[in-house]
């Protein structure tokens, strides 16, 4: 099942593979730009009997170099097995698109990153016929967030930051420092950035603190319960029920005061649009509560002319 913070890693990484520029760095790379990097399907299934799926899946094409493959996987813990299907994915990748595969495990823990490092061998005695070994960006080689300006110049880079360092004990500091570079941005962009963060922070503790930083109010990634999305969900829940509220107060329609709370704190928008819509014709709170008749198909034994 795919969480909210694969989702998020999985998007960065398609977005904004200028992420990777640690990756890049530590192999001696040129640094990577979105006119080289292509995504393709993650999708690693066979006529399947089993599906495998890796989060992201890039086609890079460096300045300088040959073509290669970038299979980005998140992990949050150690999870037996999971050397296997590493070692699935990179060999058929390798083989469905005849590229060489680069496998990185992104961690927000030590002990993770220790783990996903490998290497992860299918060994017969003294001989081992593949070995995978993943280049894992964590927090011994993902640089915190020291200053405005990191977040500013390279907001991607920051988030993933954010993110891997999680679980420090510095996290509140890191994200305040977040939540000040991402201030200079105008606000939709601002947003975007904001919403990256508290998805890709999932349940932690991080997250509350990141929440507490948040001021802004939209949604760029609906369905996902953020601060962003509940906030603007209640903003429109409220107006609804104002203007519920006004329409009956202008045709003299009296309501009592436990009817008046049960609009005001109704935030099932769907009901109160269905409210909204009964106002000009009710003639009591009533009317306007009363359950919409069920509507039978009426039958007829003699034939339809």
């Amino acid at each position: 099942m795919v969480t909210s913070t694969h989702e998020a890693s999985h998007r960065i990484f398609q977005e904004h593979p200028e992420v990777l520029a640690p990756v890049f760095k530590a192999l001696g790379l040129p640094p990577p730009a979105k006119s080289i990097i292509e995504a393709m399907s993650p999708d690693a299934t066979e006529i399947r009997p089993l599906e495998r799926r890796v989060d992201t899946v890039l086609k890079v094409e460096p300045s300088d170099g040959d073509r290669f493959m970038v299979a980005v996987e998140k992990q949050t813990e150690p999870v037996p097995g999971k050397g296997i299907s590493w070692a699935y994915y990179v060999a058929h990748l390798h083989a469905k698109f005849g590229l060489p595969v680069l496998l990185v495990a992104v961690c927000h823990s030590k002990r993770t990153a220790k783990w996903a490092a490998g290497p992860f061998e299918s060994r017969v005695g003294p001989w081992a016929t593949q070995v995978t070994r993943p280049f894992v960006l964590g927090p011994h080689n993902v640089p915190e967030i020291t200053d405005v300006s990191m977040v500013t110049e390279n907001p991607a880079l920051a988030t993933i930051s954010a993110i891997v360092h999680c679980e420090s004990e510095n996290h509140p500091a890191i994200l305040n420092m977040l939540a000040d570079g991402i201030r200079f941005f105008d606000k939709a962009t601002a947003k975007y950035w904001c919403e990256f963060v508290e998805i890709g922070l999932e349940d932690t503790p991080a997250r509350e603190t990141w929440k507490g930083l948040q001021k802004m109010i939209a949604t760029y990634f609906p369905g996902r319960g953020t601060l962003f999305e509940q906030t603007y969900l209640e903003g429109e829940a409220k107006g609804e029920a104002k203007a519920i509220l006004r329409f009956l107060e202008a045709r003299g329609v009296s309501v009592p005061e436990e009817a008046r709370d049960r609009i005001a704190d109704c935030t099932d928008l769907d009901l109160l649009n269905r409210w909204l819509d009964r106002t000009p014709h009710v003639e009591s709170v009533d009317e306007l509560f009363a359950e919409e008749p069920e509507v039978s198909e009426a039958t007829s034994d003699g034939p339809l002319t």
